[in-house]
C-alpha cells in the first residue's frame, strides 16, 4: 500500500472526533484534526519511521502530501519524519524545509523545525549567515526559527550569532518574536547565566517586557 494512505487509514481508525474539536479550538480553529493525542498519533507511525531511516533517503514527495493534507497530524508527522531522519539532510535541503516554515504556519510546527534546521547547522557551518538573513526575514515565522534554532545547544550554542540574530528582531510587537527571544535567553542561561545576565542587562531598554521577563527566569 502507498505509505500515505496506509497511515491516513491508521489516523482513521483512532480518530477521534470529540478530542478532535478540542485540539482544533487549542490551535484557534486553523486546522483539522483526527483527534490523536501525541502519544497515540507517535505510537501509529513509529514502525514506519524505523522502516524509513533504513532507506537512508528522505522521500520529499511523501512529505509535500503530509502538507498537502488538511488533517494537523499530517504535518504533525511530516516534522516527526525530519527530525528522525535528520542526519540525511544537508544544507541544499534547506529550502525545502523553509517552504514547509512557510506552509499553515503555527508555533506547534516551526517550534520543530527550527531544531531540524539547528541540526544542520551543527554539521554546515553555512547556516550561521543563513540563520542572520532569516532573522530579517518578513516573514516573522522564519524569523521566529533564526532566533530558536540554537535552542538546547548548550556550550555549542554560537553567542555572537546569537546576540546578533536577537538584536535584528528588538522593537517588534508581534508575541511570537517577542516570546521567542525571551525563550531563546532562558534556554541558555542554564548552561551560562552570566552572558544572558550581561545580554539583558545591556540590551533591557530595548527589549519588550515579556521578553526581559522569560529571560530571567532562571537568573
Amino acid at each position: 500500500m502507498d505509505k500515505y494512505f496506509d497511515i491516513k487509514k491508521r489516523f482513521e481508525e483512532k480518530e477521534d472526533k470529540e478530542n478532535a474539536a478540542q485540539m482544533a479550538k487549542y490551535m484557534r480553529d486553523q486546522f483539522v484534526f483526527y483527534g490523536l493525542p501525541t502519544p497515540k498519533r507517535k505510537a501509529l507511525y513509529k514502525d514506519f519511521l524505523k522502516e524509513e531511516k533504513k532507506s537512508g533517503q528522505i522521500d520529499w514527495a511523501f512529505l509535500d502530501r503530509c502538507y498537502e493534507d488538511e488533517h494537523r497530524e499530517f504535518q504533525y508527522l511530516a516534522c516527526d519524519y525530519l527530525t528522525a531522519l535528520d542526519n540525511f539532510l544537508a544544507y541544499d535541503d534547506i529550502p525545502r524545509i523553509k517552504a514547509y516554515i512557510k506552509c499553515k504556519s503555527w508555533w506547534d510546527t516551526t517550534d520543530s523545525l527550527d531544531r531540524v534546521i539547528g541540526q544542520i547547522g551543527l554539521r554546515d557551518s553555512r547556516v550561521d549567515a543563513l540563520m542572520l538573513e532569516w532573522s530579517l526575514d518578513d516573514d516573522f515565522w522564519v524569523r521566529r526559527v533564526a532566533i530558536d534554532h540554537q535552542l538546547c545547544r548548550k556550550e555549542k550554542t554560537n553567542t555572537e550569532l546569537l546576540e546578533k540574530i536577537l538584536v535584528n528582531n528588538f522593537g517588534s510587537d508581534e508575541f511570537f518574536i517577542n516570546k521567542a527571544i525571551g525563550w531563546s535567553l532562558r534556554d541558555y542561561s542554564k548552561t551560562n547565566p552570566e552572558w544572558v545576565r550581561a545580554f539583558v542587562e545591556k540590551h533591557a531598554d530595548r527589549m519588550s517586557k515579556l521578553s526581559v521577563k522569560e529571560a530571567g527566569k532562571y537568573i
